[in-house]
């Protein structure tokens, strides 16, 4: 653990918490975006600890997550080590309830970044500036798009053990082997030698009940595990999933299902139906392998090749 954390010149020492700015941005109406940055030190040595979200405006199940835990108190009781929340990143994003920035681009796909490029690149650029280089690890909070709906998951390098480890100290319901993408902010982190988790639970501008519950209880039985806080938290049963594949549907129309994500189906189980919407036309989907549906489409109407139903295989 470092003897200072240092954010935009802002000093905060061991034993001390303190909230500071990652940076400021105008926008065109002169309007002063800033971008919090909750931190919470220990007098005793230990890790250092990100919880990040809001990278995509729309993604409010993880934000909640991040607010909880603040709300919560604990990271005011830690026994060691520290913690930097970040319940928002994209505080633009999120007024316009939208994923992306204003210029249409994907904030996860800006990184490492550049002072000098656009707004999304300026704050992947602070990030890996002001914050990465300081933290250990790190939990990054998504949730599926408008459409999907995922079961509480957690993303990580099964080839990287101590990526896996950190995983297995969250203990998610599911944890899933997800390669690194490029310009991502767990990307760019990992090769500064950073390990970020990243969560996916829900879908987005909804409220889930169970993916906010099991990021919480995550987030503490990790830092439990690793000795920095003391407190009463459920034990969760993980399922390592070795493997995905998505269900797509073959033709345009109705889709619905009886299926409740989170369930265990079975090699040619049915899963689903297809059908037009004249009454004419109905097929039945069914799973190409034995695993757990860990993703649902909620829309009915979809159109050839969508993705319906993701299964992840132990």
């Amino acid at each position: 653990m470092p003897k200072e954390i240092v954010i935009n010149n802002q000093v905060i020492k061991p034993g001390k918490e303190a909230e500071v700015n990652l940076n400021l941005y105008r926008l065109p109406t002169r309007t002063i975006m800033e971008i919090p940055v909750h931190v919470f030190r220990s007098m005793e040595d230990g890790p250092v600890l990100l919880l990040t979200a809001g990278l995509h405006g729309d993604e409010t199940n993880g934000i909640e997550i991040v607010r909880q835990l603040l709300r919560g108190g604990y990271f005011s009781k830690l026994k060691k080590g520290s913690v930097l929340a970040m319940p928002i990143i994209n505080i633009i994003s999120f007024l316009n309830h939208s994923r992306d920035l204003p210029d249409g681009k994907d904030l996860n796909r800006c990184f490492p970044g550049s002072q000098s490029g656009s707004l999304g690149s300026r704050i992947a650029y602070d990030m890996m500036k002001e914050i990465i280089p300081q933290i250990d690890f790190g939990v990054d909070f998504h949730t599926g798009g408008a459409k999907i709906n995922n079961y509480p998951q957690l993303r990580c390098v099964f080839s990287d053990n101590k990526n896996l480890e950190l995983a297995k100290l969250f203990g998610s319901p599911f944890i899933l082997d997800a390669p690194y993408r490029e310009k991502t902010l767990r990307h760019e982190a990992a090769k500064k030698g950073k390990e970020i988790l990243v969560y996916e639970a829900g879908e987005s501008m909804r409220f889930n009940k169970t993916a906010i519950t099991e990021g919480i209880n995550g987030c503490l039985r990790m830092m439990k595990n690793l000795g920095m806080i003391d407190v009463e938290v459920p034990e969760c049963e993980t399922k390592v999933l070795n493997d995905t594949t998505w269900v797509r549907a073959d033709m345009s129309g109705l889709f619905r299902t009886t299926k409740k994500y989170g369930s265990l189906i079975k090699k040619n189980e049915v899963i689903g139906t297809l059908s037009d919407p004249y009454g004419e036309i109905e097929e039945q989907l069914k799973a190409p392998e034995t695993g757990y549906i860990i993703g649902i489409n909620n829309q009915p109407v979809v159109n050839e090749g969508d993705a319906l139903i993701h299964i992840g295989m132990e």
